[in-house]
């Protein structure tokens, strides 16, 4: 779930320049109105994701239950496409079955409006799912950009044209981008009439004019779109037969602004294009470099490309990007220039990196830095991944196998699966990389709730690391040196792995699948003998930390409650002076969990509001929903009805964005119906079920606002 926000849904800030289009939003705003697909179409650069965005602002009120955005721009290929939107709606999915059958699920009952950004490269699939979605949700309304119709039943079609040339909307939009106040009469009005009111070409000319002046403009456009159409701008040769003269305009006034660029700019701009959604400097840095362009020039060429409106300036992160016209013609430069593979191969290495540096810095102060930035680069670290499956199915496995867990914490248990599943097959390398993607693997399958196939997955991740350390272990003994990393981490140096790490992980995963099938003992006995068995102590690696969380479980499953807390004390207290975040997290539950079952509930309800904001600062939609269980069993036992109507309610609308019902370890699922029924008896049932659905049908957020404040519903 995103932090708390005042309205139901997700729609980007609107851009500030947006200018005109009234009629254009009067006949969107009354097709939603009558139609339940209402596809905006044109050529690129005419302004389709910006009267999209607008439209879905002022309608957005119609629908109770929000109005939902989804950026199809960074998807190479339909795989994603479902978790795609999944995510985009807040579901995080955690179920095994088909991807489409969760999100049908969840958009089911609901009355929204579902807006999907840049649909013509996936075109068909787009179609297919949006299909679907309709016939299962009948209160789903969707607005979808392409360059072509969709070609769905009933679908509604509003094609955008260019803004009027010679009318006042196209100069209000070169004057705000430009700064500058012209006349209506004169170069500017000339400009817009040349450039055929097209938004994007527009854009462009404005920073021509913010760098050399209106007149220079006009002068240079009229010599550039005076030539014969086949000399002017071939590279973009589209195969829509939409406006083909005005893709010719659009095709011109970006050739235009290329020959504008400085060669380096030129050559920065088209290896740019390897990133497909937002990025930063350090990154354009990294993978950028090379050739004429250094540390030292490439960040001036950086700017002047700003300058130039090719790349957007920094969004509140700091990040960039380009729109998809310009980056389309950025790739087609590059593939001239003949550098294609090797700036794709410099970007995934670039992030392989920086995933095995996210994975070795996970224990400690760091942590939730890269957590944040691994859920940051997610667009470039699939993209990374998807190359080296082609290119490089050992590195892929060992960047999947580096933020697959983290992937699993934030809800992306399907990308996870299907990158660990698609490495695992492809890639035939033994040893750390595939001990770690089976055991990132097994965590996966637990969380979807599919025990068989992590038990088989538990056992071949225990053999894995047992192979793989005896191997090491007979290297130390006859003292051979190790030879050169088959994946050398350019980011950072990796820290040197402590032996025994691989089998520490494999008993934690045996022992997580114990005690999630009610087996307790069994995950007390695995990680126990392993703890013993593997010298260190409890701060020395990631995974002996998670052996020593599941050893806690399984001493609270097996009733020795007494231990069970005094160990859990005692590693919180260590995390807190490693500032580590996520296994903090699960002992506050596990120490609620305790105080229920000790009959302490202020206890329990103290320690399940720190779960709750360790999990909300980790982005876990799963964990808050087991946060928010906890404590409404908490506020029950305490005799406090209301408030646990309240954030059960809250709770329920949490465990349907994951997309299951509701679950968790089998000693709370007994201490959560005894105590409901209690709260339920003493406040009596209609008013239970009024509150309850009061905090179900409410803004998620708020629910989790009112649980940590401890305070009811208004």
């Amino acid at each position: 779930m995103r932090e708390t926000a005042s309205v139901r849904g997700h729609l980007p800030d609107e851009n500030p320049g947006f200018v005109g289009r009234r009629t254009e939003l009067g006949r969107i705003s009354a097709a939603l109105a009558e139609h339940r697909l209402v596809t905006v179409t044109g050529v690129g650069g005419v302004g389709k994701t910006r009267l999209a965005l607008r439209s879905a602002h002022r309608v957005a009120e119609r629908f109770p239950d929000g109005a939902w955005w989804t950026d199809l721009t960074p998807l190479d290929g339909d795989r994603l496409l479902v978790a795609l939107v999944a995510d985009s709606v807040d579901l995080a999915d955690h179920t095994p079955g088909m991807a489409s059958t969760a999100l049908c699920r969840r958009l089911a009952e609901d009355r929204l409006l579902l807006v999907l950004d840049s649909c013509e490269h996936l075109a068909g699939p787009c179609a297919r799912l949006v299909a679907d979605l309709l016939a299962a949700a009948p209160g789903l309304t969707v607005l979808a950009t392409s360059r072509r119709p969709l070609g769905v039943e009933g679908e509604r079609i509003v094609a955008l044209d260019p803004l009027p040339p010679a009318g006042r909307d196209a100069l209000e939009l070169l004057r705000g981008a430009a700064g500058q106040d012209f006349p209506a009469a004169g170069p500017a009005g000339e400009i817009c009439v040349r450039l055929e009111g097209i938004p994007l070409a527009l854009e462009l000319a404005a920073a021509q004019i913010r760098l050399q002046g209106a007149e220079a403009v006009r002068d240079q456009l009229g010599t550039r779109l005076d030539t014969p159409p086949g000399a002017r701008f071939d590279l973009l040769a589209h195969t829509e037969r939409v406006w083909p003269s005005r893709h010719q305009t659009l095709r011109a006034a970006i050739g235009w602004s290329h020959e504008l660029c400085a060669p380096l700019e030129r050559l920065l701009w088209a290896r740019l294009s390897v990133f497909r959604g937002p990025f930063d400097l350090a990154s354009a840095l990294a993978v950028c470099s090379g050739g004429p362009l250094t540390h030292a020039t490439l960040p001036e060429a950086f700017d002047g490309l700003v300058r130039s409106s090719v790349v957007r300036p920094p969004d509140a992160s700091g990040r960039h990007r380009m729109l998809d016209t310009i980056r389309a013609y950025g790739a087609t430069w590059l593939e001239r220039t003949g550098e294609t593979g090797t700036v794709a191969d410099r970007h995934a290495a670039h992030f392989r990196g920086l995933a095995r540096r996210a994975d070795t810095e996970w224990l400690g102060a760091r942590q939730l830095r890269w957590y944040r930035s691994v859920d940051a680069h997610h667009t470039d670290l699939r993209t990374a991944l998807d190359r080296l499956l082609r290119t490089d199915p050992d590195a892929a496995l060992d960047l999947v196998g580096s933020v697959a867990f983290a992937w699993s914490c934030r809800g992306r248990l399907r990308e996870a699966r299907d990158g660990l599943e698609q490495a695992l097959l492809l890639s035939g390398s033994r040893g750390r990389a595939r001990a770690r993607a089976l055991w990132a693997l097994g965590v996966t399958l637990v969380l979807q709730g599919e025990s068989g196939p992590a038990q088989d997955v538990s056992e071949r991740c225990a053999r894995e690391a047992r192979y793989t350390e005896y191997e090491e272990a007979l290297e130390t003994e006859r003292g051979d040196a190790p030879g050169p990393d088959p994946h050398p981490d350019p980011y950072a140096e990796a820290a040197r792995p402590r032996p025994g790490d691989l089998t520490l992980d494999a008993a934690a995963l045996a022992g997580l699948l114990a005690l999630t099938t009610g087996r307790p003992m069994a995950a007390f006995v695995v990680v126990d003998h392993v703890l013993d068995a593997v010298p260190g102590g409890p701060a020395d690696s990631a995974a002996r930390l998670r052996c020593g969380l599941v050893r806690v479980f399984a001493l609270t499953g097996l009733g020795r409650l007494a231990e069970a807390r005094e160990r859990a004390l005692a590693l919180r207290a260590l995390c807190e002076q490693l500032d580590e975040h996520w296994t903090r997290t699960a002992l506050e539950y596990q120490l609620a969990l305790t105080g229920l079952l000790e009959g302490a509930p202020a206890d329990a309800a103290g320690h399940a509001r720190a779960m709750l904001e360790g999990t909300r600062s980790l982005g876990a939609s799963l964990g808050v929903a087991l946060g928010l269980d906890v404590l409404a069993t908490a506020l029950a036992a305490a005799g406090d009805g209301e408030r646990a109507a309240d954030v059960s309610g809250t709770g329920e609308a949490y465990w349907r964005s994951t997309g299951q019902p509701r679950r968790g370890l089998p000693g709370l699922r007994a201490l959560r119906e005894k105590y409901t029924d209690t709260a339920r008896a003493t406040i009596g049932e209609p008013a239970y079920e009024e509150i309850f659905l009061r905090a179900l049908t409410g803004l998620p957020q708020d629910g989790l606002d009112r649980a940590l404040r401890g305070s009811p519903q208004a």
